[in-house]
């Protein structure tokens, strides 16, 4: 260990090591109030930056950092009556700063050491340093699914406070944040991070394990409990405790990041052979009110921020609805197989709204997607936030009530003027008699034309098109609803029209 790293270590020990979950070796008691403490007392001290690992992890190819691979026969609790196996990622590249791994079991945590041993890599991997003090990146869960008698990757957390999760048949596509802070402000965004995770050893005939997680952040620490449930679609109860370093006035709690480049409302603007490419395709809102909302996704050429105002919502998630392989026609992307996901708040949490960034992309690598809850009073320091929610990660975690949006397109309105509007609505035994629907077209913008209602043959529901002049304008607000009398019989279409 060189001098550097160990006067970081010394520096640091008594803010790391004081609490008897931070020994350095062997056995000792664990619980959660341990992980709310830490982050109290994180919080009651000035931010203090990680250190990165030595240079030549941080100067990794993206070929090299690829072909570090994890072997399967190292996991944790690997061939064990433990129904679960943790994978464990190395530091490097994209990931400068490790986290520390700790078990738990029978109430007792001793930590997970980092041994290069662990992976295989490939001969153009450099000799990488290697001390006591270097620790993982990030983890993957594992657990039987689709091959009796195989585990499967189903979870994964890795970098800041992301992580991100699939169900049966699935890729893995948006990703979920502990936090995110100030998404989309001229002064930019802070990230916080997980430093330091808790893994539950469960019995054999669990279907579910828990993880803890110690977050900081120059204006925030928390500490997270996740109730991790693999299956069809992969849930997660989340409980939250949260402790404000600075005011805190535009946070985002149980943020969801996903991609959006174009589907038939902009691909005009991409000469891409495929029909659509994204990871989501929507934002859903079930608000206070019991109101259903689409709204489909854009990628806007700058900059764009909806609020959707609502107490106590009942839940809101980005979704991945179109499931046909013929909707994007990519072999090695497999959109129609990403996950949607879906938040559920527990208890009162109050005034505020559902937030929507949309940020420009040229390309498919970048996330540029991001949905939260924003509430309305800000938190502030020396003050405890308890938050629980739940997330669901799946084909279509949340169906609504009433027939649902399947498809928005958009483009020039060719036997009149302006722009034309079309939205598909899936097949429902409430469109038997078309004519007994009223059809609700409005924007606070711009006069829309009258809707027409036409049976789509294709999906057997109903199609929707009107069109609108813009003009000069650069935005226009569109909204749009069927209804029998004046009960609603679909979502309402929330759109926000660009140029």
């Amino acid at each position: 260990m060189n001098l550097t790293r160990r006067a970081f270590l010394a520096s640091t020990s008594a803010l790391f090591l004081a609490p008897a979950t931070f020994a350095s070796g062997g056995e000792v008691p664990f619980d959660r109030n341990d992980v709310i403490a830490l982050a109290r007392d994180l919080a009651s001290r000035p931010f203090a930056e990680r250190e990165m690992v030595p240079q030549e992890w941080q100067d990794l190819t993206y070929p090299q950092y690829r072909s570090i691979r994890f072997r399967l026969d190292r996991a944790l609790w690997f061939e064990t009556e433990t129904p679960f196996n943790i994978d464990f990622f190395t530091p490097g590249l994209y990931f400068p700063r490790t986290v520390q791994v700790s078990t738990v079991e029978n109430g007792m945590t001793k930590p997970v050491a980092f041994d290069l041993e662990m992976f295989d890599k490939s001969d153009e991997v450099p000799q990488l340093p290697v001390d006591e003090t270097l620790g993982f990146s990030g983890l993957r869960l594992r657990t039987e699914m689709h091959r009796p008698g195989k585990t499967d990757e189903f979870c994964v957390f890795q970098g800041a406070s992301y992580f991100r999760a699939i169900g049966l048949h699935e890729v893995y596509g948006l990703s979920a944040r502990g936090l995110a802070l100030k998404t989309g402000d001229p002064d930019g965004e802070e990230f916080p991070e997980f430093i330091r995770f808790w893994l539950e050893r469960p019995e054999p005939d669990r279907r579910n394990m828990v993880v803890h997680a110690l977050m900081d952040s120059p204006s925030v620490t928390g500490a997270y409990r996740f109730n991790v449930t693999a299956g069809a679609d992969c849930t997660m109860e989340i409980e939250a405790t949260l402790f404000p370093r600075v005011e805190l006035d535009h946070v985002g709690i149980a943020p969801g990041t996903s991609m959006f480049l174009f589907d038939q409302t902009n691909h005009g603007r991409f000469d891409d052979f495929r029909p659509a490419v994204h990871d989501s395709d929507g934002l859903l809102i079930r608000n206070g009110a019991g109101e259903v909302i689409w709204r489909p996704l854009a990628n806007p050429t700058r900059l764009q921020v909806s609020s959707f105002v609502d107490t106590n919502p009942q839940g809101f998630g980005l979704m991945q609805r179109k499931r046909a392989f013929s909707d994007y026609a990519d072999l090695e992307a497999q959109y129609h197989k990403r996950p949607s996901l879906w938040v559920e708040p527990q208890g009162d949490w109050g005034k505020g709204t559902v937030t929507l960034v949309e940020i420009p992309a040229d390309q498919e690598i970048y996330d540029n997607i991001v949905a939260y809850w924003r509430p309305a009073e800000p938190y502030v320091p020396g003050h405890q936030v308890d938050l629980s929610y739940s997330l669901t990660w799946g084909e279509e975690p949340q169906r609504t009530p009433m027939p649902r949006v399947i498809n928005t397109a958009m483009g020039e309105n060719t036997f009149g003027e302006g722009r034309l509007a079309v939205i598909d609505f899936e097949a429902s035994e409430l469109f038997e008699d078309p004519e007994a629907l009223n059809i609700y077209v409005q924007s606070p913008h711009v006069e829309t034309s009258e809707g027409v209602l036409q049976r789509n043959p294709d999906t057997g529901g109903l199609r929707l098109a009107f069109s609108f002049e813009p003009g000069d304008r650069d935005h226009v607000e569109l909204r749009a609803q069927l209804r029998l009398g004046k009960q609603a019989a679909s979502e309402v279409w929330l759109y926000r029209w660009t140029t």
